[in-house]
């Protein structure tokens, strides 16, 4: 757990990237916005993952999956992000499948390369 309330803050370069990317070119975002952005994202994170908590633990499980955050952004009526949080997290499955599958692949080769140096 964190040791302070400010250790619960999302990084204040990353909120800014992501409103940079979000807002049209040359509208710029003062610093105090910036901050309080970061902290109504902080404050989001912690409300969708203590629902998504509470999921879990009703299906008495210990492992909060993707699937309750889906589940809990229904639950705290965010119906309108499930969709699209929906196809982002097939996305990801589908991209960590595929590195997975690379690693192996290349795992793989590289044993197959050392067998034959080993003949």
């Amino acid at each position: 757990m964190a040791e302070k309330l400010e250790d619960l803050n999302l990084p204040l370069t990353v909120v800014t990237r992501i409103v940079k990317e979000a807002l049209p070119s040359g509208v710029s975002v003062s610093k105090e916005a910036r901050t309080g952005l970061a902290k109504a994202a902080s404050v989001f994170v912690l409300y969708v993952t203590s629902a998504a908590t509470n999921i879990v633990k009703n299906k008495k499980r210990e492992a909060l999956t993707g699937q309750d955050v889906i589940d809990a952004m229904k639950d705290i009526e965010f119906d309108r992000f499930v969709e699209p949080l929906g196809e982002a997290l097939e996305h990801y499955k589908t991209m960590a499948s595929a590195r997975k599958s690379a690693s192996m692949k290349k795992k793989d080769e590289q044993e197959d390369a050392e067998v034959i140096e080993d003949d």
